[in-house]
């Protein structure tokens, strides 16, 4: 249906290389990341805040989409996405997600909206992506 794609560059040691980040769309245009924006937690990106964006952005569309099926439309939502990096044996492994979403949505109760909260959290597409526990926070105002 739809193809895109994200590329990286990368130089030297992963302690002291450098590597940049770009998007097909543009809005990131070698954008810098290392090992100490990602680890230390100085200037750049990271994978991490990358797929915390995409997660939140994935989830906020799909629920706007069941949102829709149920004859509602939101005023605003915000969403973020808490993405978890931790030492895993050798290596490092993403172990949680949390989505912090609040909402402006007319006419919905809360029991009906922390249904369709949660239908858009399990069928989100990035969600589906995850193997990982993915918890949510759904507040509407």
């Amino acid at each position: 249906m739809s193809t895109t794609y994200g590329s990286a560059k990368w130089q030297g040691g992963i302690r002291d290389g450098k590597g940049a980040i770009s998007t097909k769309s543009g809005a990131l245009s070698d954008y810098p990341y290392g090992f100490a924006s990602r680890f230390e937690g100085k200037p750049g990106s990271n994978p991490e805040e990358l797929l915390g964006a995409a997660h939140a952005a994935c989830f906020t569309m799909a629920l706007s989409l069941i949102l829709g099926e149920a004859k509602l439309t939101a005023e605003q939502m915000e969403t973020k996405a808490d993405v978890t990096l931790e030492k895993d044996g050798d290596g490092f492994s993403i172990t949680s997600v949390h989505l912090t979403l609040s909402a402006k949505i007319p006419g919905a109760d809360d029991a009906t909206f922390q249904e369709l909260a949660g239908k858009a959290k399990a069928g989100c597409p990035v969600s589906k992506l995850f193997n990982t526990k993915i918890t949510l926070d759904a507040t509407l105002l």
